[in-house]
């Protein structure tokens, strides 16, 4: 009785094995194939149009712009619940994506590049936006509650994977390039077409390999889902404190916000800009892969702490955080020091704070959405997350223009006097994120 037990869980061990191992093939590209054309968008594309001499006040405005479609992405998200399938509409985008990154690539060496290009872009941002709705939506309908939870770990880490390929790998990828070649514009059109080779093969990879759940299928009877949104939406806004609760979500990195556009500008600047004079390739690793470590770092111990010790006791100690390291740009941009170890760890601890304060800010979101919708109102929190880096970028690059980068950093420092107000303002539920 005992062998025929066995041989009974056999199978079934089997067959779990088989299911994990095909959860595999897909996933990790899956979320990879999302964060690159994040990444590029927000952060790739300003340190190109830096390389190419736009300038800064031009690159904050205009590239912060490419925000709103993430902003507004659950206005639309009804729709590709109607039309066709999710598994159709991740292929469709991975495809116009790679098309797209072909289209930036032909407009480089243009002479009206900046505004050819920033057209793609926009067009870019939205059909990310897009993917990112029915990646999303994909992978709750192709895996069971129990395996969402498993794999969260496997889709945010290739996710940070794509972050640190964009921001490291490709900048200093497109920094080679403009050395060997002497061609700026070559260089980074070299680097497009790379990306849109890539994106047509993960469309193909993914129309082959992605499962086929019974319930992915569109509705295009059913109008009801948009009615269903705009009731769902007021109701977020019914929440209790819910003006508190939106000064956090847009206020908390007011600082952290300005500063990420003018980051990379400030390490790539000749010291007679007031820059740091970093090559393209000394940037792709400083900022792109030491910084993203960092950052990454930073958000694993802000999450075991609030394990441990719940939201409330770690806000104040998280919102430091996320202000306090603003002071490391400070110190570079008065002394503007030439030690590339010591600009990178200055990166780092930068980054690190950020990582770990942000922590902060993901976990309120959840305890906000928390509730009968807990889904469509975490996406309605993630649209106003957007706007929060959106608005405060796109006058940060004429502020530091105005100011100088030295004094600009002073400023965000400064800065911090809403994310202290905020803090101190809301309220956090006790115990909230404690095992």
């Amino acid at each position: 009785m005992q062998s025929a037990q066995m041989s009974t869980a056999a199978p079934d061990t089997a067959t779990i094995a088989q299911a994990g191992s095909r959860l595999w093939r897909w996933i990790p590209t899956l979320y990879f194939s999302q964060g690159i054309p994040y990444v590029v968008v927000m952060t790739l594309s300003v340190i190109m149009y830096k390389n190419m001499g736009i300038s800064n006040a031009d690159i904050a405005l205009y590239t912060s712009w490419l925000y709103l479609p993430f902003v507004l992405k659950p206005l639309w998200s009804p729709l590709v619940d109607m039309f066709k399938t999710k598994r159709y509409w991740i292929a469709a985008m991975q495809l116009l994506i790679g098309a797209l990154f072909a289209l930036v690539a032909l407009t480089l060496p243009m002479s009206g590049f900046f505004r050819l290009s920033l057209a793609v872009f926009w067009l870019l941002a939205f059909s990310a936006a897009t993917h990112d709705i029915s990646a999303d939506g994909f992978y709750m309908l192709a895996l069971s509650q129990h395996q969402q939870a498993a794999y969260v770990g496997v889709r945010s880490m290739f996710f940070r994977l794509a972050m640190l390929a964009g921001q490291g790998a490709l900048v200093y990828l497109a920094g080679t390039l403009k050395d060997w070649s002497g061609n700026t514009a070559l260089a980074w059109s070299l680097v497009f077409g790379l990306l849109a080779a890539m994106f047509l093969a993960l469309s193909l990879y993914h129309k082959l390999v992605l499962p086929r759940p019974s319930a992915d299928h569109g509705d295009p009877e059913n109008a009801a889902v948009l009615t269903s949104f705009f009731h769902i939406f007021g109701e977020f806004l019914k929440k209790k404190n819910i003006g508190l609760t939106l000064g956090f979500l847009l206020f908390y990195r007011f600082g952290e916000a300005q500063l990420l556009k003018m980051a990379a500008p400030f390490l790539l600047d000749a010291p007679d800009q007031g820059g740091l004079g970093l090559s393209t390739q000394a940037v792709g690793i400083v900022y792109g892969s030491i910084g993203m470590l960092a950052l990454t770092g930073g958000g694993l111990l802000g999450g075991w702490l609030i394990a441990r010790h719940g939201l409330k006791s770690c806000l104040w100690w998280m919102a430091l955080a996320i202000n306090l390291p603003h002071l490391v740009y400070v110190y570079l941009a008065f002394v503007l020091p030439q030690n590339i170890w010591l600009i990178g760890a200055a990166v780092a601890i930068e980054q690190f704070g950020y990582g770990f304060g942000f922590t902060a800010y993901i976990l309120y979101m959840i305890m906000v959405a928390d509730g009968e919708h807990k889904t469509a109102h975490y996406a309605i929190c993630t649209g106003f997350m957007a706007l929060s880096m959106m608005l405060p970028g796109m006058f940060s690059g004429a502020l530091q223009a105005w100011l100088g980068y030295a004094h600009f950093f002073v400023w965000i420092c400064i800065s911090a006097v809403p994310t202290v107000i905020v803090t101190a303002l809301i309220k956090v539920d006790p115990g909230f994120g404690r095992k």
